[in-house]
């Protein structure tokens, strides 16, 4: 759980500052960037999550 933490928050701290670069400098390469890591980082999250509610699933059954 707290991999997944730290994980997740670098992976959107690394989105944040992608786009921040992109607002400096304008280049649109850093917002691109920016989107494939927040894509990336919101997919992890949701198989995360995925994960959590199987096992409370398999906890029931």
């Amino acid at each position: 759980m707290t991999a997944f933490r730290l994980v997740f928050g670098l992976l959107l701290a690394a989105s944040l500052l992608c786009f921040a670069m992109y607002i400096g400098t304008s280049q649109a390469m850093w917002r691109r960037r920016g989107i494939v890591v927040l894509k990336w980082t919101l997919i992890a999250a949701l198989a995360f999550f995925a994960v959590l509610i199987l096992e409370r699933v398999a906890r029931v059954l």
